[in-house]
């Protein structure tokens, strides 16, 4: 994996990737798409928290049009499969993923942003999908963002090309928070450490919940069910669950604090 690519930091359980390819504002060429799928492996053991940003002004953006090009006069058509999958990895990574927004996040960094399960923008991000404007649907950050957004703000983005700030990215709900640029990154890490406490079996196991409901589970009695089988599925792989709830128990009796 190359470090000029992708740079990784490790603190604990918490890993730190940084896309650096400034010049290009971290577009996603064939060689950082597999320094991306490497590190994902290698994050699969020991990482909880992954915070992933860009280096310079640019969070990423998207696929590499020019080596695109050249791709499709040379016949080969495997870029946009090849992105799909590593999103698709992301997804499916038991680690949970923050997105640091520091600046363009344009189709495929609009991808990244929908695929990681939380996100923190800079004030100075700049979102959004220019590709209506060469006459293409947003193959994988449309879906995506279709899936975050409600019909009238994803249509707003895919059908006007218009980019909107980290503040309006929060207010819509595609981002969490929004905060100055020189706090993001120890904004994103606290998150991160934070998350990184908890137990890795149980913080997978929501991972794989928040997708299936109500992606695959839409009515109230079996959105009930998988909830209850996924608190069992936890215990058999870990003992963390018993441990957990004497402490928050102890903690619950001291605060005075109820919970639903």
């Amino acid at each position: 994996m190359s470090a000029d690519l992708l740079k990784i930091e490790r603190r604990g359980a918490v890993a730190v990737l940084t896309f650096n390819r400034p010049d290009k504002r971290n577009a996603m060429n064939r060689a950082a798409r597999t320094a991306l799928r490497e590190a994902l492996e290698a994050l699969k053991d020991g990482t909880r928290a992954v915070v992933v940003t860009g280096a310079g002004e640019s969070f990423c953006a998207g696929m590499d049009l020019k080596e695109q090009a050249l791709d499709r006069e040379a016949g080969n058509q495997t870029a946009n499969a090849e992105w799909r999958d590593v999103n698709v990895a992301i997804r499916q990574h038991p680690a949970v993923f923050i997105a640091a927004v520091n600046g363009f996040a344009l189709g495929g960094g609009m991808t990244l942003i929908n695929v990681c399960d939380l996100a923190i923008a800079s004030e100075k991000a700049s979102l959004g999908m220019p590709e209506i404007s060469f006459a293409t649907y947003p193959g994988l950050a449309g879906p995506s963002t279709q899936l975050s957004l409600s019909r009238k703000r994803a249509a707003w983005m895919i059908l006007t090309g218009n980019r909107i700030d980290g503040r309006t990215a929060e207010e819509w709900g595609l981002v969490n928070r929004c905060v100055p640029h020189e706090e993001l990154l120890d904004a994103a890490t606290e998150v991160a450490e934070r998350i990184a406490q908890f137990d890795p079996v149980a913080l997978a196991a929501c991972k794989r919940a928040i997708d299936t409901i109500p992606a695959a589970v839409t009515d109230w009695r079996s959105a009930f069910d998988y909830g209850e089988l996924t608190n069992a599925a936890i215990r058999e792989q870990t003992e963390a669950q018993k441990g957990g709830l004497a402490k928050f128990g102890a903690g619950e009796r001291n605060s005075g604090q109820g919970r639903s």
